[in-house]
């Protein structure tokens, strides 16, 4: 697998995680073994620049600020490195999905991936459904009627 592949992989379980409800995503890890680690950089909570664009093409404009959580550590077994930045002041939120992040750059991937992965991602789906169910069934239907006439 290519470096860019690897990449685009490695973005789609972290924005799933950040996204990921922070007891959903405990509730998942409860089970699973938690590994020995060692902090980078401890959970922090801070604030970051959301930023827009009317259209989805205009010229960027500043939203707004949001609270965020970072943090990094390394698994002390096999040196692998994990991130996370999550919305709001949930340390442990961060802690879990920076854990899952390291574990699925080692051997544990597979199972994580069934265990943690594959439930929020259907956990996503089910919700963005429901959020699409609901804006349809406000649909207004405009038509215009010919009449006939020129």
């Amino acid at each position: 697998m290519s470096n860019i592949e690897n990449q685009t992989e490695r973005q789609g379980w972290m924005s799933l995680l950040a996204k990921a409800s922070a007891a959903h995503l405990a509730q998942l890890m409860g089970p699973l073994d938690s590994p020995a680690f060692d902090w980078l950089r401890t959970p922090e909570t801070g604030g970051v620049m959301v930023r827009g664009r009317m259209g989805g093409a205009g010229a960027p404009f500043n939203l707004g600020e949001i609270t965020v959580t970072r943090c990094a550590l390394t698994l002390r077994a096999g040196g692998a490195v994990g991130h996370a930045y999550v919305q709001g002041r949930d340390k442990t939120h961060a802690q879990q999905a920076a854990l899952v992040d390291a574990l699925m750059q080692t051997d544990a991937a597979a199972t994580i991936r069934t265990t943690v992965l594959e439930p929020l991602q259907k956990a996503a789906k089910d919700r963005n459904d429901s959020r699409a169910r609901k804006a349809a069934a406000t649909k207004v239907d405009f038509f215009t009627m010919v009449r006939g006439e020129d």
